[in-house]
């Protein structure tokens, strides 16, 4: 199956993003190159943009759109793990980050990846296929607590202590092995009545929770979004487009934590606490009503980003870093 993946706010994306010629950008989420043959374009043979993506078919399917050559480098890796990437090529500093977060359509449509609930298929849902963690081994070794948690955090389900008593009742009898297993044990948690007034599909929620987890997607967002923001040079922009709630408020929150990290009380007439602000947080923005006529799947997109400003970083960033 070819690659496809319709790039969602495409023009307001790398818009948001202000492309400089002869700047250093990344794109954290390569996918098929929809976003970075944009930025290709306004740098016009200067500067250069280099493309992460841990699915090697997106990289494999970017490089022949785009070329792997003078200005555009394509990296198997994490956009988790970006400035190591990055410092491993020798860049110290970058002009703006752009990431695209949540799974691909194409992603979606490859029944064997699992990450559909419309297809009986694997339980996978890796996006690095050769990661060790999949949704299989998650469903049938981690214990009703932890499923319960990541059903509840991760996809905000009412019903997730409910499916994961029936997800460890039918692991009992046998392992689940398919999207159409989980399916069932979703449907045999939740009430028919509850099911039929559902808007969408009932296991929506579940699959949510257990790509997230299985991709790690949230816990080191806040981290990664700091590093970044380090890394950049003055006036450089990182970019966000979220499609949940969950990844939308780390975003969110911590891009004003950068802006306004001042931990003072209200009362003091002067900063004591040496936390300055290093970016200014850019309007967000939402697809028009016609990008989402043309492509249902943007109606939850959220496009964010920020702006690096001429400060010393005097933040920590969690881990311990400075």
């Amino acid at each position: 199956m070819p690659f496809e993946h319709v790039s969602v706010m495409l023009e307001e994306t790398v818009s948001l993003l202000n492309v400089r010629p002869g700047g250093v950008y990344v794109d954290g989420t390569l996918g098929g190159g929809g976003h970075s043959a944009e930025i290709l374009k306004r740098l016009n043979g200067t500067g250069h943009l280099y493309g992460i993506d841990r699915d090697m078919d997106a990289l494999e399917a970017a490089r022949e759109r785009l070329g792997d050559g003078a200005n555009f480098t394509a990296i198997h890796g994490n956009f988790h793990d970006a400035v190591s990437l990055l410092e491993a090529e020798g860049i110290t500093q970058a002009d703006g980050f752009l990431m695209d977060l949540g799974v691909s359509s194409y992603q979606l449509d490859t029944a064997e990846r699992g990450f559909s609930y419309h297809v009986d298929a694997p339980l996978d849902m890796r996006m690095d296929q050769s990661a060790p963690l999949s949704a299989e081994t998650i469903v049938n070794t981690w214990s009703v607590q932890e499923l319960t948690r990541i059903l509840r955090d991760y996809g905000e389900e009412k019903w997730a202590a409910r499916i994961a008593a029936i997800i460890a009742e039918h692991r009992a009898k046998a392992p689940l092995k398919t999207t159409g297993d989980l399916v069932a044990c979703v449907d045999a948690a939740i009430p028919r009545a509850v099911r039929n007034r559902d808007n969408g599909h009932s296991a929506r929620r579940t699959f949510q929770a257990l790509r997230i987890a299985v991709n790690d997607e949230l816990d080191p967002l806040r981290t990664v979004l700091m590093e970044m923001a380090r890394f950049l040079k003055p006036g450089g922009r990182i970019v966000v487009l979220t499609f949940h709630s969950l990844e939308d408020r780390i975003v969110k929150q911590t891009f004003r934590e950068m802006a306004n990290p001042c931990q003072c009380p209200p009362g003091f007439p002067v900063c004591v606490c040496g936390r300055t602000p290093q970016v200014s947080v850019l309007e967000h923005q939402k697809p028009s009503h016609e990008e989402i006529e043309r492509n249902s799947r943007s109606h939850s997109a959220m496009l964010r980003g920020c702006e690096r400003l001429d400060t010393v970083w005097n933040l920590e960033i969690p881990g311990g870093r400075r």
